[in-house]
């Protein structure tokens, strides 16, 4: 990680950040679901994963997904999916005006959350 200090990986990333709305939807060993809801200005900090891919998908509002190594910024809308692999720094935005609700299915293999700062 050049430019980004690296803290201590944790199990559970939800007193991190705030949300309008979470809920899991699906907890397996090494696999899980979770639905996000983000007003206009919530976001979910940078971070990465040390073993397990996101991939987001949205339900309902605009989604700006910002990428590190290589640098990339991706937008989805309702029924667009993205996959940020392992170890793949990423940022998520909403990009509209009105609440952002989205899936993230995180698997296979033992979660974590590195916050970058």
């Amino acid at each position: 990680m050049t430019n980004t200090q690296r803290l201590q990986p944790v199990k559970d990333a939800s007193n991190l950040y705030e949300v309008e709305r979470r809920a899991r939807h699906a907890v397996r060993p090494g696999f899980h679901i979770s639905e996000l809801q983000l007003s206009p200005s919530q976001k979910v900090p940078w971070h990465y994963h040390t073993n397990v891919s996101d991939t987001f998908y949205v339900l309902e509002g605009q989604m700006r997904l910002f990428l590190q190594e290589p640098k990339e910024e991706v937008r989805l809308g309702p029924g667009e999916s993205y996959v940020a692999a392992a170890r793949r720094p990423h940022l998520v935005t909403n990009a509209g005006t009105t609440s952002l609700t989205f899936l993230v299915l995180q698997g296979m293999g033992e979660y974590d959350y590195v916050p970058l700062v």
